[in-house]
């Protein structure tokens, strides 16, 4: 009887004495738990980020707009002393009409360019997307850029300029398919 008495004192201690049943397997699988629900909302988080179609509009806008700024910068710069490379980099930056103009157009603007003997380079110092139809192929933008001309005798000009481009997808890539002034003010447009 004593011994079962003990026995009663042992288990009365250890109650009292809160010694429970082992916490780390409680403690793993709470953490599970918190790990596995977080996975599973950072997926849905990435995968709604990549199927959202104004992420998409969004590269393209950037792209139109890169490949906008770069072609209404080529089409203002043009050394006389490289004029086939600079001409062809007009005609590797135009599409359509434009192009046809260029093309048709480049003997006699190459000889004029040779005649003045200039350099003209010019800078974009910003620039934007006003439309874009990403399905067309059809976006427009207003680059503004600072073109400057340095004549034969050495006298350079800068002149600020605000474009309205007009670009069109061909072969995958953004092209110039029109080219214009900006009005300035209150001037109206076209």
């Amino acid at each position: 009887m004593q011994h079962a008495r003990a026995g009663v004192r042992a288990h009365a201690v250890h109650v009292l004495a809160g010694h429970r049943a082992r916490p780390l397997p409680a403690l793993v699988l709470v953490l599970a738990l918190v790990a596995g629900g977080f996975a599973v909302w950072a997926g849905q988080d990435w995968y709604r980020a990549a199927h959202d179609d104004r992420a998409a509009y969004a590269v393209q806008r950037d792209e139109a707009l890169a490949a906008g700024e770069q072609a209404v910068q080529n089409l203002n710069t043009l050394d006389h002393q490289d004029l086939n490379r600079g001409l062809d980099l007009w005609e590797s930056s135009t599409t359509g009409e434009l192009r046809e103009q260029l093309v048709s157009g480049r003997a006699d603007f190459a000889e004029q360019v040779k005649k003045a003997k200039t350099v003209t380079s010019a800078r974009v110092l910003s620039g934007a997307v006003t439309e874009l139809d990403d399905r067309a192929g059809r976006a427009r933008v207003l680059i503004a850029l600072r073109v400057t001309v340095k004549a034969s005798g050495g006298a350079k000009t800068e002149k600020d300029s605000r474009m309205l481009g007009e670009l069109t997808r061909a072969g995958g890539q953004w092209r110039l398919s029109a080219l214009g002034q900006a009005p300035v003010g209150g001037a109206p447009a076209g």
